[in-house]
């Protein structure tokens, strides 16, 4: 039985390696992590671009669909059997029925194989026939990648900063209320853990309803099977003098070092070490409609996001990585057919400008590194209307909440970023000069022609940054 056994764990990994040389010479592989932030559209994008991967009528910035190389692309059975199949067809469905809905969210890490059969071409197009690249999708939520962040910082460095950014913010007076009123240094009581891991998750909820990206511990918005577990029983709490064995404190402290062992740790070992590619969705326009201090802390998390991307002091990181970066990443504001296309360069402009700021601030180097704004499925059409004797740019479409059809103008963007992003860096609690609304739209219904995946603006531009080097 023991040499049965022994055999068969042999032929698995004989089995294994040739598996893996197969793909290694033979059929690449691309894995792309798709991650977004605060409602930034995860799931509409995953599903248009696997669409408009099959189905390339719409993406002539994809060189390789451009010039006919891609010869097909399909769906293959996943090549890790632990994770959630991302459920691909449900998903278009629902954007593309005869009523189209949005389609719900993912919680949890997902993945999706879409294999493409692609024919050289150039000088070398005799020479070689058509070989088949697969590419792993790989989603999950943006509130992991930004836990990140704790694993070099202790918990007495993790309360001090929670505690001072949420100090002002209005969604977190209850909790404010609650540290006030507690003794770290005193006795643990699990009632009292409880509660207060209950009231900070409810601020981690608010902020996040309100366009906040500082969401962490990521876990506590979407426990899974940890929900209750004493792993995501803490919370921030200001550091006593000289906290006791068997205090409140001391009891956070040991429970925060095991959501990063536990939690934090087996997602990088077992699905972030292993991108090759990455795009991070942002909702930039719904951080602008909250506020400055939305805008400044988008700022401060997208140079959290670029430091998981550089291991940099972090030992434990740049050991499992092994020299081995993410080669490209696409940060990507999303909804861009909430404006008209003339304030679409603006867009961009500012998220350009918050990339270049989080670079310098993380020290990044090593990976190239874009900004566009794109929108991967597009929920509305142009126009221009009369207003008080002006031509005023707009945008039309159903509105989500009532399924009227409506004009929306949301506000003009400022040619300078800096008119934004100083502001929100020094504290500004509103924006003095200008106003900025936001609207939200129900996809419209669509007919789609042979060969054409739904409508979007420049996922096109956006595949050929992430993988058209590769076909």
């Amino acid at each position: 039985m023991i040499i049965g056994d022994i055999a068969d764990g042999l032929t698995r990994t004989v089995e294994g390696i040739g598996s893996t040389v197969s793909e290694a010479f033979f059929e690449p592989v691309i894995r792309l992590g798709v991650t977004g932030l605060s409602r930034a559209g995860k799931t509409v994008f995953i599903t248009s671009l696997v669409a408009n991967l099959m189905n390339r009528a719409r993406m002539p910035q994809l060189v390789a669909a451009a010039e006919g190389a891609i010869r097909t692309a399909y769906l293959q059975p996943q090549p890790d059997d632990t994770l959630p199949r991302f459920d691909f067809e449900t998903h278009l469905a629902a954007m593309t029925g005869q009523s189209p809905r949005w389609p719900d969210s993912t919680r949890a890490i997902s993945e999706l194989r879409l294999s493409l059969r692609v024919q050289p071409t150039g000088l070398i197009a005799g020479l070689r026939g058509p070989r088949t690249i697969h590419l792993d999708i790989v989603d999950y939520p943006g509130e992991w990648l930004l836990d990140l962040s704790l694993l070099d910082r202790s918990y007495a460095d993790w309360s001090a900063d929670t505690l001072r950014r949420i100090e002002g913010r209005e969604m977190a007076g209850d909790y404010r209320a609650q540290v006030a009123a507690t003794d770290a240094a005193a006795k643990l009581d699990e009632p009292q853990a409880r509660a207060l891991a209950e009231g900070f998750t409810a601020y981690l909820t608010a902020a996040r309803e309100a366009g906040f990206s500082d969401c962490t511990p990521g876990r506590f918005l979407l426990p899974g099977d940890l929900a209750g577990s004493p792993v995501l029983t803490f919370a921030p709490l200001p550091e006593p003098e000289r906290p006791p064995r068997g205090s409140l404190w001391r009891e956070f402290d040991r429970r925060y070092e095991a959501y990063k062992r536990e939690v934090v740790k087996p997602f990088f070992r077992d699905h972030f070490a292993r991108i090759d590619r990455q795009v991070v969705l942002v909702d930039a326009l719904g951080a602008i409609h909250a506020g400055p201090q939305a805008v400044e802390d988008l700022r401060r998390a997208m140079a959290d996001i670029l430091g998981a991307f550089r291991p940099g002091r972090n030992a434990w990181l740049s050991k499992l990585l092994l020299g081995k970066r993410v080669e490209k990443i696409l940060f990507a504001a999303t909804k861009a057919d909430h404006l008209h296309h003339r304030q679409h360069p603006r867009l961009t402009a500012i998220m350009q400008a918050l990339v270049a700021d989080a670079k310098r601030r993380a020290d990044f180097a090593g990976a190239e590194t874009q900004a566009m704004a794109i929108a991967a499925l597009r929920a509305t059409t142009e126009d221009t209307v009369d207003h008080k004797g002006q031509p005023l740019d707009v945008v039309r479409g159903l509105l989500l909440d009532t399924g009227k059809r409506a004009a929306f103008h949301p506000g003009e963007l400022p040619e300078d970023p800096s008119h934004l992003l100083n502001p929100a860096r020094e504290g500004a609690q509103a924006w003095l000069d200008r106003d900025y609304a936001v609207m939200r739209f129900a996809p419209q219904p669509v007919t789609l022609k042979p060969g054409e995946g739904p409508p979007h603006i420049r996922l096109d531009k956006a595949a050929q940054f992430l993988i058209g080097d590769r076909l």
